[in-house]
């Protein structure tokens, strides 16, 4: 990789394998780290399949990817994250920056409009992007954003949301984590108190010992941007993309479920259900894998309108 020298966007000659070829490209303050599966341009006439995520990065998209090859499928590492770098100074990550990066990624590639998946925090990112960039995309299937500005009990979410920040700051990765885990699990509206007493990490098999890192990207702030996004609705109901909601049918009552129904009242859209819940697209990439064939299929229906 090369250190952005200019504020033009390059792209580096790809590294192939058979089915799959890995691609950087620098930006302003990064440089970005990008897989192609397939042909470019598409085989097919069909625009290629962006699948973003965030904080995860593109490895959490291997299983998907891999019942999507029909398609040629593009995900990358956002700017600080697994093999992408940045020069930029900051460790904030946020989605209108992001999108810039992935309007310049769109450039490299030949051109739009693309078709794309968002999951998690890669939905806002998607949101940041079609509202600057409408041009870029096609359909976007925004799934479970993690809004905490949409949410009826918003406030009382972003004072829970707090308290996993500073569970982090104060005890580690351990109290952090059992928080964060409480707070995403939690069914319906958030109590007043969510979270004035911490869960105990032991109980769910994490470290209680602080090793002093404070670099985690859920935890440590650096994604706040993220979760205090503020969509622009107006634009986002006048856009040519075609902006489909998406939440899993397990995740119903769950912060990122709400969110999802709440910002598609908001539009006046109906929700897309998935199958599984929040990862319901992963295979064995953390652990917990979901449906990713079924997930597939599903995405597969939404993107040609079914």
């Amino acid at each position: 990789m090369t250190e952005p020298t200019t504020t033009e966007p390059t792209a580096t000659e790809p590294t192939t394998t058979e089915t799959q070829a890995f691609r950087t490209l620098d930006v302003p303050g990064a440089t970005i780290a990008y897989d192609v599966r397939g042909p470019l341009p598409t085989a097919d006439g069909e625009p290629p399949l962006v699948l973003i995520g965030q904080p995860m990065d593109a490895s959490g998209f291997g299983t998907l990817a891999s019942y999507l090859t029909e398609r040629t499928v593009v995900t990358y590492d956002p700017r600080g994250i697994g093999r992408s770098t940045r020069t930029d100074g900051s460790r904030t990550n946020d989605p209108r920056q992001q999108a810039q990066d992935l309007h310049a990624l769109v450039a490299a590639l030949g051109g739009g409009p693309v078709d794309l998946f968002g999951s998690s925090g890669g939905a806002v990112t998607g949101l940041a992007w079609v509202t600057a960039h409408p041009e870029d995309v096609r359909t976007f299937v925004a799934h479970e954003p993690p809004l905490l500005g949409v949410l009826p009990d918003a406030d009382r979410a972003a004072a829970a949301a707090a308290r996993v920040d500073a569970a982090y700051a104060e005890r580690g990765w351990g109290a952090g984590m059992a928080a964060f885990i409480a707070l995403t699990s939690w069914q319906g509206e958030f109590p007043e108190d969510f979270l004035a007493e911490l869960p105990d990490p032991a109980q769910l098999g994490l470290p209680t010992e602080d090793d002093g890192s404070r670099e985690d990207p859920l935890l440590s702030g650096a994604s706040k941007p993220v979760t205090a996004y503020e969509p622009d609705l107006d634009t986002l109901r006048s856009v040519p993309t075609r902006v489909v909601l998406a939440a899993g049918v397990e995740s119903a009552g769950l912060l990122t479920s709400r969110a999802t129904y709440a910002l598609a009242e908001r539009l006046g859209t109906e929700v897309a259900v998935f199958p599984s819940g929040h990862g319901g697209f992963l295979g064995d990439e953390y652990g917990m894998p979901g449906e990713p064939e079924a997930f597939a299929a599903r995405l597969r229906e939404v993107l040609a309108g079914a």
